[in-house]
């Protein structure tokens, strides 16, 4: 057996092109046109194959290498006779060069461990590119085309596996905090367990603020007239007053504004593909507070109920949800939440949006405030709105309008007279 060397093939104009994958290791037997390295200019990535078959005795390479046409690669131990005409042959490679688009990622320097053939995943730069995106160690993804060669599409199932929707899937977590100390060190403690409600709502709390770039908005609405006339309603017939939360006003009005603006009634079910669900329905999610934890079951098809149908809806589900006897289907399938703290304290905050949604209401504790209105000052009721929002399909100009839009509806333009 004689002892080859393969050198970086022709690049084109390329020079000094940073090594950013090793495909192969000391000691493995490949075949020809079997890729050994990636490497990646500014604009474009590529892989560089073989033009021999054999085993590879030494690497010459690593990761972070500068290469450029005629730069050894490794050598190899060649198990046949090889042709001149394939010893000289160069792979042109140029035109992939200028082909595969790329978004240069920060590059760690890592060492590759001795694999077998198996443990190293066979996959096109586009392939590799997007599985660096994301963080992914292309060697755990499972291939599905021939001889177990990966794509995309094996990489976003690898993702929604191992992660449940979560974008990014690491190869390495970061180290726990440890406390230095037991609590116990510095007095008396009491150990309890947390509500099985706050576990499982804690990891979809968790999904949507590491997965949605979250941008919250902050207004107020006036609602004067809204509450005069809410406190107006009495029954037709026996004169008693009506009792209608503020809060089926609110849904109402946010229904109005959904309508409007249909990208707040949406979820995103592939970034990378430009793809996103348009809702045609309007189920409004309500954070109920229980002595278990929070939960979010839906008043569904509110742009078909009056007022004081939502307002009866929302004290029932209220209850299930305080008597844990809600249906755990009625928790999924919403257009967009309100939470609500107006009948326990504060303005302003920042929700976190309930994904797969895009989008969150926030309502504070409304105020009698003095408002200089038609040049004078008048005592008006505002209402505190924080609006979060997912700002990779939802920007700051279309938030300030939803938010416009809702003052509108929960002020006195508002028909609640047919709405009730």
């Amino acid at each position: 057996m004689s002892e080859t060397e393969i050198k970086v093939p022709n690049i084109g104009d390329f020079k000094d092109v940073e090594v950013i994958e090793l495909l192969v290791t000391e000691g493995q037997l490949i075949k020809k046109n079997d890729a050994l390295i990636t490497i990646e200019s500014d604009k474009s990535s590529v892989e560089i194959p073989s033009n021999l078959e054999g085993k590879i005795k030494n690497l010459k390479i690593k990761i972070g290498d500068k290469v450029s046409e005629g730069d050894l690669i490794l050598t190899l131990e060649s198990t046949s006779e090889v042709k001149k005409e394939e010893i000289k042959e160069k792979p042109k490679i140029e035109k992939e060069f200028k082909k595969i688009e790329v978004i240069k990622p920060e590059i760690q320097e890592k060492t590759l461990s001795k694999k077998n053939i198996s443990d190293i995943a066979s996959a096109s730069p586009k392939a590799r590119k997007f599985a660096r995106e994301l963080g992914v160690n292309i060697n755990q993804v499972s291939g599905s085309q021939k001889d177990g060669r990966v794509v995309e599409d094996d990489i976003k199932k690898f993702v929604s596996f191992n992660s449940k929707n979560d974008v990014v899937a690491k190869e390495s977590k970061p180290d726990k905090i440890k406390n230095e100390f037991e609590h116990s060190d510095f007095g008396e403690i009491e150990i309890k367990d947390i509500p099985r409600v706050k576990k499982l709502s804690s990891k979809y709390l968790t999904n949507s603020w590491t997965t949605i770039p979250h941008v919250t908005n902050h207004d107020e609405a006036d609602i004067t007239e809204m509450e005069s006339f809410r406190s107006s309603l009495k029954d037709m017939y026996t004169g008693e007053k009506i009792k209608i939360t503020p809060l089926a006003f609110i849904i109402k009005a946010l229904v109005a504004s959904l309508k409007k603006f249909p990208s707040f009634n949406s979820s995103i079910d592939e970034i990378e593909t430009g793809k996103m669900t348009l809702k045609k329905y309007y189920h409004i999610g309500i954070a109920v507070d229980t002595p278990n934890g929070l939960m979010v079951p839906k008043i569904r098809n509110a742009n078909n109920k009056k007022i004081s149908l939502i307002s009866k809806e929302l004290k029932e589900v209220s209850e299930l949800c305080r008597d844990l006897k809600i249906d755990k289907k009625e928790l999924f399938g919403g257009s967009m939440t309100i939470t609500s703290l107006g009948g326990i304290g504060g303005s302003f905050f920042t929700p976190i949006i309930n994904y797969p949604e895009v989008a969150i209401l926030g309502v504070g504790r409304s105020e009698k405030k003095q408002i200089f209105m038609n040049g004078k000052f008048q005592t008006r009721t505002m209402l505190p709105i924080s609006l979060s929002y997912d700002h990779r399909i939802i920007d700051g100009a279309e938030a300030a309008r939803f938010n416009n839009d809702l003052k509108e509806s929960l002020g006195k333009n508002f028909a609640y007279k047919l709405a009730v």
